[in-house]
């Protein structure tokens, strides 16, 4: 994800339509007329759409991450947020005439990476109790017979063991849930238990209260809801979680964007700190400007890719920190950092264990640990990405191609995604291409955020890439809006991205999660708030394509009048089910008309499904109205040749079965 003004990206906008407008003029009938002919079709990538996932808009803590409790472990610091502390988001109460304190201390924490935690001090207990109280990201929500898992790290700091009272309270102060636990050892212990919802409410607030006179020390407060996407313990939000499941990713990029490569070389992303216990791993500083506590760590990514069947894509920094570190975007300057080269060889083994845990057998130094997690079965890791839109620095090639060389040499089965830079043209894609070429680097990743004209321009930008080169991973892209214009602009682009998919090997809409009142980027692919969520008509763009891939295209399928570029089709085959699917848009006011010939793919079933999305121009999804456009799917009389005259501003999907 870029970190760029809007004049920035006009400016890219045009020249881009400059630059590409001769390549469409030059190639526009050729792309229809001259292409191969039907036998046989063409090879492409099977893991063509997936999905983009980085922490913004308040996408994991707060938003996929499960966890209800914000600032669980008062992590919190200036660093996030100039305003914030140890404290924020959290309230010291002495109910009923108590009184004690409270503080922070960083003597004896629970581990090292986490040094910050509470001590309570019970001077008087009065009629309830003293202690703290949290109201989550934005008040906690919960439904009425639901059950909630509480936990906290505790150790007595007094003599006599301390009562604790833990409930969920609604605004009124009234109790929803209510249990029990007492804190009886002087070590760190993990104390459990959990609460039931007694009515359905969108404002609560968790609140543990001691009831005993005594001290005692706390960390790691977190309350998870039952229901859990597959009821994973430190789990993802079910619904959230399901709508990605939904599209069918044949992969998913995590964690980032600008979060991987961080906001100078202290705020890289290291896997290494968001795995193990949740009470070891490293918090820090989000670059997007809040906190993240790595609940949601590497473990959890790939956890998920296998639960939904998406195969894992992490990204690691090459090395070096984020071009606009420190904010340098404002002023044009650049805050890119590197390692030195003194600690390269400790980063670069850092990279080999990132695939040895995720490959390694049980007994592997690090397969060990990814097997003490839970998972003993390795997790099949294919790609791997080195750098996330870098600028392309002298210090960057250098240990772009440090890395690179490893990782080839000792996992040679592993495919590596490199970088050109963060925009489509200019002098670090130049560079990044320059050095793809050298090194022979299997994929690089391009990203480009636009206009829906920039869209429907630059159909045919593949088309004069070279065939058996280097490949292409459209990591990040979007047409800068959330109506159904931009939505079509997207599905034109995509039929070319099929067409294309012998040089594209993948392809992700960005950014993907947003929530209600944090966000930081827009456009985005779902938005949600504590307690719903809803798809744009992006969304149902992306999982269009998705669950009807197929791994061979074919030409001269569907044809047109090439001069009408508000109409683009595709037609692929998926050769697991030999089904063949009709990817057909007209992106125009008018209705258009095409031409389909099906005769080359002997017998196919005449009855077949019909999926349409269209509304008006400026149709869009949005709290209060979710489900304003979204696919329609009814039954579909195909003949071996037909005329399919295409709604204004729509998309079609027909899927054609093979005879039995």
């Amino acid at each position: 994800m870029k970190i760029l003004k809007d004049q920035n990206y006009r400016y890219y906008l045009s020249a881009g339509i400059r630059s590409m407008t001769l390549i469409v003029m030059n190639v526009l009938i050729f792309s229809y007329v001259s292409a191969q002919g039907l036998k046989g079709g063409k090879k492409i990538s099977p893991d063509l759409f997936g999905l983009f996932f980085e922490d913004i808009n308040y996408s994991a803590d707060g938003g996929l991450y499960a966890e209800l409790v914000q600032n669980r472990s008062f992590e919190y610091s200036p660093t996030d947020r100039r305003e914030w502390h140890s404290f924020s988001f959290w309230q010291y109460i002495t109910p009923g005439f108590s009184y004690g304190s409270l503080n922070i201390e960083t003597s004896a924490p629970v581990h090292p990476n986490n040094p910050h935690y509470a001590v309570l001090n019970i001077e008087h207990v009065g009629d309830n109790g003293v202690g703290i109280r949290n109201d989550g990201f934005a008040k906690i929500p919960v439904k009425a017979g639901e059950k909630y898992h509480f936990s906290v790290f505790a150790k007595l700091l007094s003599q006599a063991p301390v009562n604790v009272v833990v409930s969920l309270q609604n605004p009124k102060g009234e109790t929803l849930a209510e249990s029990k636990i007492t804190v009886s050892s002087a070590d760190w212990q993990k104390y459990t238990t959990d609460l039931v919802a007694s009515a359905t409410n969108d404002s609560t607030a968790l609140v543990v209260l001691a009831t005993t006179k005594g001290k005692l020390a706390l960390d790691v407060v977190s309350l998870f809801p039952g229901n859990t996407f597959k009821n994973r313990p430190n789990g993802l939000r079910a619904d959230l979680a399901q709508l990605l499941a939904d599209i069918h990713p044949k992969f998913i990029r995590f964690p980032g964007g600008c979060l991987a490569h961080g906001d100078g070389l202290g705020n890289m992303y290291r896997w290494k700190n968001t795995v193990g216990p949740v009470e070891q791993r490293v918090e820090q500083k989000n670059i997007w400007g809040y906190h993240q506590t790595a609940g949601l760590g590497y473990f959890e990514y790939f956890q998920f890719c296998e639960d939904i069947g998406a195969k894992p894509l992490p990204v690691l920094p090459a090395a070096v920190s984020c071009q606009n570190s420190g904010g340098t975007w404002r002023i044009g300057g650049t805050g890119q950092k590197a390692i030195d080269m003194s600690e390269m060889q400790d980063y670069i083994q850092e990279v080999l264990d990132l695939v040895e845990w995720a490959n390694g057998p049980a007994a592997s130094t690090w397969g060990s640990k990814r097997a003490a997690a839970g998972h003993p079965a390795p997790f099949n890791l294919q790609y791997v990405g080195i750098g996330n839109e870098d600028k392309i620095t002298p210090e960057f090639e250098q240990r772009f191609k440090m890395i690179y060389d490893a990782v080839k040499a000792k996992h040679p089965e592993i495919t590596v995604i490199g970088t050109v830079g963060p925009f489509p043209e200019g002098e670090d894609f130049d560079k990044g291409w320059k050095l793809a070429n050298a090194l022979q680097v299997p994929v690089v990743d391009e990203h480009y955020y636009s206009a829906p004209e920039w869209f429907i321009s630059n159909q045919y930008r593949y088309d004069t890439y070279k065939r058996n080169a280097t490949k292409v991973y459209i990591g990040e892209y979007a047409s800068r809006g959330n109506k159904m214009k931009n939505a079509l602009s997207e599905a034109a682009y995509m039929t070319a991205i099929e067409r294309n998919g012998d040089v594209v090997s993948l392809a992700s809409y960005a950014p993907l999660l947003a929530k209600s009142g944090f966000t930081q980027w827009n456009p985005d692919m779902i938005y949600f708030d504590n307690t719903s969520a809803y798809p744009t008509v992006n969304y149902y763009v992306q999982q269009l394509f998705s669950v009807n891939q197929g791994d061979t295209y074919f030409e001269n399928v569907v044809s047109k009048n090439p001069a009408d570029s508000a109409l683009a089709a595709s037609c692929v085959q998926d050769s697991k089910t030999g089904d063949v699917i009709l990817k057909l848009v007209n992106a125009g006011p008018e209705q258009g008309s095409m031409k389909i010939n099906l005769s080359a793919f002997g017998k196919l079933d005449a009855a077949a499904a019909k999926t349409v999305l269209s509304g008006s121009p400026e149709a869009a999804n949005v709290f209060g109205s979710p489900a304003a456009v979204t696919p329609v799917t009814s039954a579909f009389n195909a003949a071996k040749t037909f005329e399919y005259t295409a709604p204004p501003m729509s998309l079609t999907v027909i899927r054609l079965r093979k005879k039995k």
